[in-house]
């Protein structure tokens, strides 16, 4: 397969003839990045692939509008946090605390997916136990190591609040480790 190239990659979107190929392509080379982001942030499996395709159907459909201000990963990415946050409040809309916090829970533990230790299994439900955007933010800076800057062209939110968001998820991570120790 050959290297992505982003600039020839938009070129070809604009003409109809190459359109399609040229989404398939974005849609191979940022599927599973997106979709670990996603999956960082609605937990479970096939939540995390109904959101993923509703990312690229958004973007598909709005193709046409990214001007190219910022790179394509971050206009996607965007996209991606957007729908996330919108699935987490609609699920917590038709859930009360304690269900959502019970069924990450269980989401993690009945996972095929995830087979990660007991302290990845604590890391994971400490991170579920924070406010959707500090997960956001933990999980782009821990896991993606994400710039600030990028993530607040993402979030919409200044790298200062940022910075303080990480911070105060790091502390309730640590906080929530030391209860259980």
């Amino acid at each position: 397969m050959s290297k992505f190239n982003e600039e020839d990659t938009l070129k070809r979107l604009q003409d109809p003839k190459t359109q399609h190929r040229a989404f398939e392509e974005i849609v191979g080379h940022y599927g599973q990045p997106l979709y670990w982001q996603i999956r960082r942030l609605v937990v479970d499996h096939d939540d995390a692939d109904d959101v993923l395709q509703n990312t690229f159907i958004k973007a598909w459909t709005n193709i046409t509008s990214f001007r190219g201000e910022s790179k394509l990963s971050t206009w996607l990415y965007k996209i991606a946090y957007n729908e996330s946050i919108t699935f987490l409040n609609h699920k917590r809309e038709q859930m009360s605390l304690d269900e959502v916090g019970s069924m990450v829970a269980e989401t993690l533990e009945s996972d095929p997916y995830f087979d990660g230790d007991e302290t990845q299994t604590m890391l994971q439900a400490a991170i579920a136990s924070l406010p959707d955007k500090q997960k956001a933010v933990f999980n782009m800076k821990y896991f993606d190591d994400m710039k600030y800057e990028d993530m607040s062209r993402i979030t919409g939110t200044s790298v200062g609040a940022l910075k303080a968001s990480y911070h105060l998820a790091v502390k309730k991570i640590e906080d929530y480790f030391n209860k259980r120790d």
